[in-house]
């Protein structure tokens, strides 16, 4: 049976209005939230907006969260490795990709710790690739993550905003079973991508799917006010067996109901599930 999670930080009021973040103060409460919610985990955030307080970076921060999640049910099996939103793979010195580097292997490492089975990379806005010497480099820069990643296990899901046939070549350079894709519904709807294109393109590699509407060329809205195909969605789900998680990343509802609202996102994600 499909899990259904939620990006950290959706369970509590936003943070100093932004609309994705590490939740610095209200962290550990999003557990028992989870679990009022019905959701089956949390896609932790690593970010450099909260690097500084982030739990994952002390042993003492791993077993507190292990120990909520046995107390609620709720899991955490993934990070989005938000931090190199701020510190991009792409585009830096040699100085800044061997800095960079270095703390995506300590970041496997605190992952196997704490039990996570992927990280998502994000390759988008300010670290999207943008040129064939970028994606150039950003092969490089995998072939380099790539065995850090086999020392333990951890997949490497890259969400980026390529075109469909452009994603399909960089994932053809790279078959290793540990690499995969990320699938952001909304992010694809914004960009004009059509699921049924994506899907033939590298449906087979997809790992994990970000679950979110968007407007074509805009903003983040609620799920059914955009975009998305959420109806073909569902077809090429059922045409690749796809047994992976979905993690909510959908437009905040009014603060102080995140409950509430996730529990009607997680049902929007159970109606599509049942077409598929």
């Amino acid at each position: 049976m499909a899990r259904i999670g939620i990006m950290q930080g959706r369970l509590v009021p936003p943070i100093d209005n932004r609309i994705q973040c590490f939740p610095r103060d209200r962290w550990p409460d999003e557990f028992e939230l989870g679990k009022q919610a019905g959701i089956d985990c949390i896609e932790w955030i690593y970010d450099l907006y909260g690097a500084d307080v982030n739990p994952i970076a002390t042993d003492a921060g791993i077993a507190q969260i292990k120990s909520l999640s046995e107390q609620t049910g709720v899991r955490v099996l993934s990070i989005c490795a938000d931090y190199f939103m701020d510190r991009p793979l792409v585009r830096a010195s040699a100085g800044e990709w061997a800095e960079r580097l270095a703390i995506f292997d300590w970041l496997l490492g605190r992952g196997a710790l704490l039990g996570i089975n992927r990280i998502v990379v994000p390759f988008v806005d300010a670290s999207r690739i943008e040129t064939d010497e970028e994606l150039e480099s950003v092969i490089v820069t995998l072939q380099r993550i790539l065995p850090m990643a086999e020392r333990t296990g951890i997949e490497i899901h890259l969400e980026t905003s390529l075109p469909p046939a452009r994603f399909a070549a960089l994932l053809e350079r790279l078959p290793h079973p540990l690499l995969k894709a990320n699938y952001d519904s909304g992010n694809s709807a914004s960009l004009g991508y059509h699921p049924h294109d994506e899907f033939a393109a590298y449906g087979h590699r997809i790992g994990s799917i970000h679950i979110k509407d968007r407007l074509l060329g805009g903003s983040t809205v609620p799920l059914g006010h955009g975009n998305t195909d959420f109806v073909a969605l569902a077809e090429e789900l059922r045409r690749v067996n796809y047994q992976g998680d979905f993690i909510l990343q959908v437009a905040r509802g009014q603060p102080g109901e995140e409950v509430e609202w996730t529990r009607k996102n997680r049902q929007f994600v159970e109606r599509l599930l049942a077409q598929s």
